[in-house]
């Protein structure tokens, strides 16, 4: 899953490159657009780059109240940032894609798997949460 991105642009670069040729330019910009739109979706890039788990964990326990163990394309992951608005800005974010170390930590909370999102609030993680709990915790 983790390349499925990489395929997409591959596709999308295919399908368009043929309307191209057939002068079907509006197909062309169409499928341009949906094919980007879902490969930045899944890219493990997306997000920007986000805090590293040894750093997190390096941390005092009062600068990581809660923690947001997310990855590119996660549904649930999307629907927790959008639930949070603004004071999702207050958690801090560990992509699991972007570091090997915070997956382990994920797989080793969810009996071997990397289900996200993994939220910790106060040291205590869960998985999955329900979004008023993580924003009741940000905003005491």
């Amino acid at each position: 899953m983790r390349w499925l991105w990489i395929v997409i642009l591959a596709v999308t670069a295919a399908v368009v490159v043929e309307a191209v040729v057939t002068s079907d330019w509006i197909a062309a910009i169409g499928y341009g657009a949906l094919g980007l739109a879902l490969a930045w979706w899944l890219s493990p890039l997306q997000g920007g780059r986000t805090a590293r788990h040894e750093d997190v964990v390096a941390r005092p326990a009062e600068e990581r109240q809660v923690v947001v163990y997310w990855r590119p394309g996660c549904v649930f992951c999307a629907r927790l940032r959008g639930r949070l608005g603004r004071s999702g800005r207050k958690a801090t974010w560990v992509n699991i894609w972007q570091d090997e170390a915070a997956a382990a930590y994920v797989r080793s909370v969810n009996d071997g798997n990397e289900t996200v999102p993994t939220v910790v609030i106060d040291s205590e993680p869960m998985t999955n949460p329900d979004p008023t709990l993580v924003l009741e915790r940000l905003t005491r």
